[in-house]
């Protein structure tokens, strides 16, 4: 898929609430990671998994399900395989009164779940990742497209 950065950049300047489907409690996910970069950056981050339902992560509960959500979510960004994904979007248009955009991770396409989404007026993004994307667009990426940080010069 081709995305124009005109594109990518405004989803990722409207976006205010991102509804994480599969995330990890495991830090080294990068389902973990990326919410985490994004709750840092600002973004009011939902964590979605049915296996750690109840618990805290980036200070707020994790939910069972989309529907389980709060109405604000205007953005879900997809970490399950790509047979999952219209069950998912189909979920999320029916419970997400404020949803403006489907993104999924890189490795996850789904033609049927992005026909669905965008017949409702709902933005689509495949096959990339909102923290890669958001590093490139605004600046932070690094030597070899990493976003690296200080390091001593005595290692």
């Amino acid at each position: 898929m081709t995305y124009s950065d005109a594109f990518l950049k405004d989803i990722l300047t409207r976006t205010k609430v991102v509804a994480v489907v599969g995330v990890s409690m495991n830090p080294v996910r990068p389902s973990y990671y990326v919410a985490r970069y994004l709750s840092l950056k600002g973004y009011r981050v939902i964590p979605v998994n049915p296996g750690h339902a109840g618990k805290m992560l980036f200070g707020q509960q994790v939910r069972a399900s989309l529907a389980d959500c709060p109405e604000d979510v205007d953005m879900v960004d997809i970490f399950r395989r790509s047979e999952h994904v219209p069950e998912v979007v189909q979920e999320a248009l029916e419970a997400l009164p404020s949803l403006r955009t489907v993104w999924m991770q890189i490795g996850v396409e789904n033609a049927e779940a992005a026909a669905m989404a965008q017949a409702r007026g709902v933005d689509v993004i495949q096959d990339r990742c909102p923290k890669i994307e958001y590093q490139r667009l605004f600046g932070e990426l690094r030597m070899g497209g990493f976003a690296t940080g200080v390091i001593s010069s005595k290692l």
